[in-house]
């Protein structure tokens, strides 16, 4: 491949970019790593911090919405819609965790971790579809994560959530895949990124990054570029994939 043919297959400009969970630590290096590429982004967060962050590039939008609500999603998406004229690239990023013993979830916690790691999901990706599927070209990228390959001592709700979305995933890449839309994930390790350091910090956080080969966990601009990669045209034949980015914890 030449240098021009590179240059060219990660090539963003004019794209339009969807980052769900754009105001969190992850969303942001997502939002920078996107624009410098020259997309357009539409950044979508439950926290009104969402406009500063969409402020620092230029045709940037921020949107506040909440994407449990079907009725935010479906306004969300066609405001999109409208504004950009087109939908190139889904990133469904957004996602909370949570941590304790397998038998003492509370049934309100539960639901809240499956609602809005793998139900909103699902709920944003088909209001999208038809945008791409019309056009005959998307991308979707999911943010699995290492629990959704491996178990987890006291994540089970995250873990169930997370290996929902492989599933979700696969189905779809099978369907959208001869209508010029690929759906992939990405499965980080621990990444240095305040929610996921709420529950890796201290005795915790020094024996995890023990257990992964390279001794450290991720930096949100290493998964950023990751996702950056399967939405680029170097990508276009790549669909229904996981794409551990953990260290090598999951060879394991």
């Amino acid at each position: 491949m030449s240098g021009l043919a590179f240059e060219a297959a990660f090539d963003l400009r004019g794209q339009v970019v969807i980052i769900t969970g754009a105001a969190g630590g992850i969303g942001q290096s997502l939002a920078a790593a996107f624009a410098e590429r020259g997309a357009r982004l539409m950044l979508i967060d439950r926290a009104e911090s969402v406009y500063d962050v969409a402020a620092r590039y230029p045709g940037a939008r921020g949107f506040v919405a909440d994407i449990t609500s079907e009725h935010d999603v479906d306004g969300v998406v066609a405001a999109i819609a409208e504004a950009a004229g087109r939908i190139d690239v889904l990133v469904n990023n957004a996602a909370i965790g949570h941590v304790g013993p397998a038998e003492a979830v509370p049934e309100a916690e539960w639901t809240r971790v499956i609602d809005i790691n793998l139900n909103a999901q699902y709920r944003i990706t088909r209001a999208v579809a038809p945008h791409m599927l019309a056009r005959g070209y998307g991308r979707v990228v999911f943010m699995a994560s290492q629990a959704a390959v491996v178990g987890l001592d006291q994540h089970v709700a995250y873990c169930a959530s997370k290996t929902g979305l492989l599933g979700m995933a696969r189905c779809m890449a099978i369907e959208w895949g001869s209508r010029g839309v690929t759906v992939n994930c990405v499965s980080p390790t621990v990444v240095n990124s305040p929610m996921a350091l709420v529950g890796w910090s201290g005795e915790k956080g020094e024996r995890a990054r023990a257990e992964i080969p390279t001794r450290r966990f991720a930096e949100p601009e290493e998964v950023a570029l990751a996702i950056v990669f399967l939405a680029s045209g170097a990508a276009a034949m790549i669909n229904g994939v996981n794409l551990p980015v953990d260290g090598g914890y999951t060879i394991r």
